[in-house]
């Protein structure tokens, strides 16, 4: 960008309804397979916003995704699921070639987009020529490696319009409110995903008790599966039967996954064209590690303002012991759980 890039002025939210994906990605780090990672959508936005240009007069800040339709291209058999894989033509030899395994899952979402618009796009037909400009523009990219494809026509087409609206300043909060009531109500049915880092902590505290040297990494592993104990069933009295125990699967706290949320870095920067093999020999490189953390699906109604929504992408060059931390953060915070009618009446009579 130039000294000629427009100064950036209102706060504005981008909705682009019903996006169909086909084949995307659906193995979104070493660990984990689903839903293609948030740093899929991330790139989108900054890859969108770079083709639209400086000149376009809106600035891309915040994603948020929600879910309304996921079909992975599996094979099930039981408890095992296997992927549809392609089959490679033979080597020159006649021998056959290595499959390298590839997860694909067909979506139909939504993104919700943070925007920065300056004052000359501002006006009603302005934002809606530039929601359809974006929504042109998103037609003809990919999305985590998937093809994005036409909307199906229907008698709900026109509700599935790309909208562009300015947001209230932070000193309406009664409006800001309401007008992300109407969307959310816009977005059902569906699912949004949000960050549960405070998952993490939660059970991390729970097994240090038992095993001192217990770390986030086991309480990831420990949040990423399904859990179950053994509990002593006793006889009931009058009964000859002996005791007997009784497998429990330990509940969770929603719909919540693993999930990559961003890379660290393992080494510093070097210089462009340093490093053979690089994709861009013409920027830096940095090797790095996958982050993950726990994410949670929650129905949009249940959110209370847009920044529970999005993730934006962050990148501090400072933490100790390392050379950065690139991650999405997501500002999504649980409410308090209620408390038991009976622990609230033992309170109030003491």
């Amino acid at each position: 960008m130039n000294g000629s890039t427009a100064v950036h002025e209102h706060s504005a939210v981008l909705v682009l309804p019903h996006i169909r994906v086909q084949n995307a990605n659906a193995i979104s780090s070493p660990m984990t397979w689903g839903f293609p990672a948030i740093t899929a959508f991330t790139g989108l936005m900054t890859a969108l916003e770079r083709r639209l240009g400086p000149q376009a007069g809106l600035a891309l800040t915040g994603i948020g995704v929600v879910c309304h339709g996921f079909e992975a291209q599996v094979t099930e058999s039981g408890y095992t699921r296997s992927f549809h894989l392609t089959r490679n033509p033979v080597l020159q030899d006649g021998s056959t070639a290595g499959i390298v395994e590839e997860g694909r899952v067909h979506l139909d979402v939504t993104l919700v987009m943070e925007v920065q618009l300056t004052e000359v796009h501002c006006g009603e037909a302005e934002r809606q020529a530039l929601a359809q400009r974006v929504a042109h523009e998103l037609a003809g990219m990919r999305l985590a490696g998937g093809s994005v494809m036409p909307a199906c026509p229907g008698p709900t087409r026109q509700a599935r319009r790309p909208v562009l609206d300015l947001v209230p300043d932070d000193s309406q909060h009664e409006a800001q409110r309401a007008q992300f009531r109407r969307l959310a109500r816009r977005l059902m049915p569906g699912f949004a995903l949000v960050s549960r880092d405070d998952l993490l902590q939660a059970r991390l505290a729970e097994l240090l008790p038992d095993n001192p040297n217990a770390t986030l990494l086991e309480a990831w592993l420990d949040l990423s599966r399904w859990n179950s104990h053994a509990e002593n069933r006793p006889a009931k009295a009058g009964n000859d039967q002996a005791p007997t125990v009784e497998w429990v699967t330990d509940t969770r706290p929603g719909w919540t996954v693993p999930m990559p949320v961003g890379f660290a870095a393992l080494s510093e920067l070097q210089v462009p064209g340093s490093v053979s093999g690089a994709r861009d020999m013409r920027v830096p490189f940095r090797f790095v590690e996958t982050v993950w953390s726990i994410g949670q699906w929650i129905s949009p109604h249940r959110l209370k303002r847009l920044r529970d929504l999005v993730w934006r992408p962050d990148h501090d060059s400072d933490q100790p012991g390392g050379y950065g931390l690139y991650r999405c953060h997501n500002e999504y915070r649980a409410p308090a759980p209620r408390a038991d009618p009976a622990e609230l009446a033992d309170r109030t009579q003491h």
